[in-house]
């Protein structure tokens, strides 16, 4: 049985390092949770007079440093003066020096959101007249690169830490107490609790990297640690750090002074209070999630930290008691299975942790999504669908299990015959073979032989083999049940989906929620409006595309009016190869003039119908050959680039 079992637990962990690879390759920077929602001036006008100063207005409130917000001239010098202040809760602005000349001025901002994720960007505004500009248009990029992947990494492995702590420590608690004895299960939640501890860690280290420079050289700068330490995520980590201290005081009871207690009412007593420490402490480290990320931030926080802390809770009841069970079927030893009773009391755990997770998921997705059209319209949405439809499958295959489960004690009286049919066959087998050696001696001793201490060490030896043959009858036996098998083949399956459940999750709460991104779309395309100009025409570049997945070949029509130096208007329409317009989940354009080093300048287009995207004041900062770009995405995971080059101005 271990020549079968240890391929499945190998496909399983590879299976994991798959789709974290897959999530965090396809992830890129993480999206920013507080958008930009307006400016002043604003991104592509051109003002007659200076401005005595830039503001920004994002979603949320953000925290900001003294580089946080830079205004670049022409030749990349920087005007701003001082730090950035705080205007309105979500408004700041950084004044600039006086007498400042005509030409394009670029602003860039990198922030870190109220829930904790890096925003960046950039745009462009002009004075008196668009000029050349030796400035990049793309803006610091945060929470990306290397550094943003090994970030990404790290929450998922705190997220799986959690769960397999908090959930395999309940188990035990409240399904399966004899457990606390099996070093299978001792070993996956002092695992858990490693993993967290040391994810946590990893965080810290990383965090002042993730959230500035994106370089690895800086995440053992000590400055930059003393700097997260007093920001509200620092805050969260350190006491998610020190709950790790009391979660190790648990474990050492719970796997040490428990499992020594006789069965009585001081053991009682001390199952009541390990479960009432238990819960203390997961709720603390769920509140370490909650205080620093979607739930503190937006509509009705204090609604949404406690919900999101029963959300957190629910999960690592299930998964991570599915985990400990997983890990009790294959790998408790034979002389303590896993009783049918402890199996049935997970099933009635797991059933209301479900009941708990639809509750507080329908407040959490009304939360961040706010419309029916933000499930398809947004990132967000499109991966809460594929939660949920990971969900639903996890439910479909768990209610397989409780099928195996109710058979369980079936064939609870079978096994008990056949194991005293065989034990009578032992006893029989054993009796003879005493004989025998009885037998044996008396004839050495007749001979005049004393052959006592040989006979000691075959009885030891016997007893030895003896207790190896009844371990792995009782092993084989236990296998043997049909219904015990398809129990394991059942709960498997269910592990499996949930670690693909768990990397799905991880990405969405680094995404930006629906409702501020269509939030952000609405105000960008109102002050969009305002730099348009007469039309006096036109380019339109057709461009082939093959994504390499389902759906991915197309072509990509850009049409920029009036294609001269200042504010145009930009098309962009997708149409399969037979001229049928289609929606994709994302089309990017973005502008280089490569003779003059200028870009490339980004444009994020708004939708507009089936197959057609807008922008509406695009800057152009000057005349040339400028090479057209269209990042075209069919998938999270299937997009490519094509570029043509057109002549503007």
């Amino acid at each position: 049985m271990t020549r079968t079992i240890t391929p499945r637990l190998r496909t399983l962990v590879l299976l994991l390092l798959a789709v974290t690879g897959a999530l965090l390759a396809g992830a890129g920077p993480a999206s920013a949770h507080a958008a930009l929602t307006g400016s002043d001036p604003a991104q592509g006008v051109v003002v007659d007079k200076a401005p005595t100063q830039v503001s920004l207005t994002f979603s949320e409130k953000v925290a900001m440093n003294d580089d946080s917000l830079q205004v670049l001239d022409p030749k990349g010098r920087k005007v701003e003066v001082g730090a950035p202040t705080d205007v309105s809760g979500t408004t700041y602005a950084v004044r600039l020096r006086s007498g400042l000349g005509k030409g394009t001025y670029t602003v860039t901002y990198q922030v870190v959101s109220a829930d904790s994720h890096p925003v960046s960007g950039a745009y462009t505004f002009s004075i008196g007249a668009p000029s050349q500009t030796v400035v990049s248009g793309t803006g610091p990029v945060a929470g990306g690169g290397a550094v943003g992947g090994l970030y990404a990494f790290g929450r998922y492995a705190s997220y799986a830490g959690f769960i397999v702590l908090a959930g395999g420590a309940a188990f035990v608690l409240a399904c399966w107490q004899r457990g606390a004895g099996v070093r299978a299960l001792q070993r996956l939640v002092v695992g858990g609790w490693l993993t967290l501890t040391a994810a946590t860690l990893w965080l810290l280290l990383l965090r002042g990297s993730y959230t500035g420079s994106g370089k690895i050289a800086d995440i053992f700068d000590l400055g930059l640690l003393g700097q997260v330490l007093q920001t509200k995520t620092g805050a969260a980590l350190v006491s998610r750090l020190l709950l790790l201290a009391a979660a190790a005081l648990f474990i050492a009871v719970l796997f040490g002074a428990y499992t020594k207690r006789e069965e009585g009412q001081d053991k009682r007593d001390l199952t009541f209070g390990l479960a009432i420490g238990g819960v203390v402490v997961a709720a603390g480290l769920a509140s370490s999630w909650a205080m620093a990320e979607h739930a503190s931030v937006g509509l009705q926080p204090g609604i949404a930290m406690p919900v999101d802390v029963v959300h957190l809770l629910a999960v690592a009841a299930w998964l991570g008691g599915l985990t400990a069970l997983l890990v009790a079927l294959y790998r408790a030893p034979a002389e303590t299975p896993v009783e049918a009773a402890a199996v049935r009391r997970f099933s009635r755990v797991a059933f209301g942790s479900v009941l708990a997770l639809v509750a507080t998921g329908i407040y959490q997705s009304w939360r961040q999504l706010g419309s029916w059209s933000a499930f398809t319209d947004t990132r967000y949405g499109q991966l809460l669908l594929v939660k949920l439809g990971l969900v639903a499958l996890l439910v479909g295959i768990a209610s397989v299990s409780r099928r195996w489960t109710g058979r369980l004690g079936d064939s609870a009286e079978p096994v008990a015959v056949a194991e005293e049919a065989e034990s009578a066959v032992t006893l029989a087998v054993a009796g003879k073979a005493g004989q025998k050696r009885a037998a044996s001696g008396t004839a050495k001793k007749a001979g005049g032989k004393d052959n006592s201490a040989g006979d000691a060490e075959r009885t030891a030896q016997l007893a030895r083999q003896r207790a190896a043959m009844d371990a792995a009858r009782q092993k084989r036996l236990r296998d043997g049940d049909t219904n015990r098998f398809g129990l394991r083949r059942s709960v498997l399956a269910e592990a499996g989906v949930a670690v693909v459940l768990l990397a799905v999750t991880t990405w969405l709460t680094q995404t930006e929620p629906g409702r501020t991104e269509l939030d952000a779309r609405a105000a960008t395309s109102s002050s969009a409006g305002s730099a348009t100009a007469p039309s006096n025409g036109a380019v339109t570049l057709d461009m082939p595309f093959d994504t390499g997945g389902t759906d991915g070949k197309g072509v990509v029509s850009v049409a920029l009016d009036p294609a001269r130096v200042g504010g145009n208007e930009m098309h962009v329409y997708v149409q399969r190869p037979n001229g049928r317009a289609f929606d994709i989940p994302e089309v990017k354009v973005a502008f280089t003039l490569e003779a003059k080093k200028i870009g490339p300048l980004p444009v994020t287009p708004d939708h507009i119908t089936t197959g057609h995207w807008s922008a509406r004041g695009v800057q152009i900062p000057m005349a040339g050959d400028w090479k057209i770009a269209v990042t075209v995405r069919t998938s999270d995971i299937d997009q490519v680039t094509v570029s043509k080059n057109a002549q503007i101005g």
